[in-house]
């Protein structure tokens, strides 16, 4: 597609108010110049789009398409009429000036006032200045057709030149009829279609009318409400986006589950971990096969054999102290018993208690009844020794 910068003249005047084009000349003049902003900055990736107002120049050629659409719409109508060999010249001047200085020249000039004031000589000299700076123009005749067109047919003839290749014309006057849309009439007219129509014939392609690429809008026209048209076409460069991320991701998973999978297949092919029995059995016969073991144990059982002896000893030691301990014992008992039963039979005798009795401080032996208890002492004494003879006796 070809490099274009192009300049939109914008018919502003009182003229443009007439309702003979829906909803008004100027509203449908504004349609059309978004669908032609459209098709240029889609053309090429450094292809430019300026607009002025007249000789007023709104916005100088860019690719900034929210400050095209904004100027735009900020038009409003201008209480003279548009002077065409001034709007030319401004213009042309504006192309001069451009950034990238590649690429084709061209001016599409809306004209929607009566042109019958305007000397032919102008219409002229000003078509050949064009021609000589290489610039073409397409001129869009909006009412008055039967005075204007022939008066734009002379600033077209002047400044049209010839394809080198092709033979066809650069500059082209197209009249849209009353009551059409300004854009379905461009859409099959050469300034799109082809004639030299350059950019604009490239991105809209031949024969169909409507030749924009309609798919970056959600299949809708761009015409018939560009603002809406353009949040589609963001709408969709984001979706765009995101697939191409989801996209991304979704390989980078599946290059993840590759090398798990892989991973998975080395650890397959390890040989397995040794149950217990088997590293037994493993170690049993390193064991047999080491030839100087045997030497090591009995070098290893004589210490342990030294220490058990040792404990054996130790053993004998302490149960010859538990038997002496136990038979010390048992003699402490038998002298306790002894004495106390020689204790017993000294106070079963009546003249030692009387003896004792008489030693101690205080008591009186001739007191009534200590007598009498030992009286009864001695009574209950010769009675055992009566009945202990007795049981001899009888054994």
């Amino acid at each position: 597609m070809p490099l274009e910068c192009c300049m939109i003249l914008m018919d502003c005047s009182e003229y443009m108010r007439n309702g003979d084009y829906v909803p008004n000349r100027l509203d449908a003049q504004k349609d059309a110049t978004n669908w032609l902003v459209d098709v240029q900055i889609n053309s090429h990736a450094e292809s430019t789009v300026g607009i002025s107002a007249g000789s007023n120049l709104l916005m100088s050629p860019t690719r900034d398409v929210a400050k095209i659409l904004s100027s735009i719409h900020t038009s409003t109508f201008a209480p003279v009429t548009g002077d065409i060999p001034s709007a030319v010249q401004v213009a042309s001047l504006a192309l001069k000036h451009r950034q990238n200085k590649n690429g084709s020249q061209r001016i599409i000039l809306f004209v929607g006032s009566p042109l019958d004031h305007l000397d032919d000589k102008l219409l002229q000299k000003a078509g050949k200045q064009l021609k000589k700076n290489n610039i073409a123009i397409d001129v869009v005749v909006l009412g008055q057709a039967d005075t204007n067109t022939p008066k734009c047919q002379i600033l077209v003839d002047a400044a049209n030149g010839r394809l080198e290749d092709t033979g066809e014309r650069t500059c082209h006057v197209v009249t849209v009829p009353t009551g059409t849309l300004p854009s379905d009439i461009l859409a099959s007219s050469p300034i799109v279609t082809g004639g030299g129509g350059g950019a604009f014939a490239a991105a809209a392609g031949s024969g169909g009318g409507q030749g924009s690429n309609f798919d970056d809008f959600g299949g809708m026209d761009p015409n018939m409400d560009p603002e809406l048209a353009m949040a589609l076409r963001v709408s969709m460069e984001e979706e765009r986006a995101r697939q191409e991320r989801v996209s991304a991701a979704a390989a980078a998973n599946a290059g993840d589950s590759a090398g798990a999978d892989e991973a998975n297949n080395e650890t397959a092919n390890d040989p397995p971990p040794m149950d217990a029995e088997e590293a037994l059995l493993q170690q049993a016969l390193a064991m047999s096969m080491n030839e100087n073991e045997p030497t090591n144990i009995m070098e290893d059982a004589k210490p342990a054999a030294a220490a058990e002896d040792q404990m054996d000893v130790d053993d004998d030691a302490e149960m010859q102290i538990a038997l002496q301990m136990s038979a010390q014992q048992q003699d402490e008992a038998g002298a306790s018993g002894t004495a106390a039963a020689t204790g017993s039979n000294e106070f079963q005798d009546p003249a030692f208690v009387q003896e004792l009795l008489g030693s101690m401080p205080g008591v009186d032996p001739n007191d009534p009844q200590i007598q009498e208890a030992l009286r009864k002492a001695a009574a209950e004494k010769r009675k055992g020794d009566e009945d202990q003879a007795n049981q001899k006796d009888q054994e």
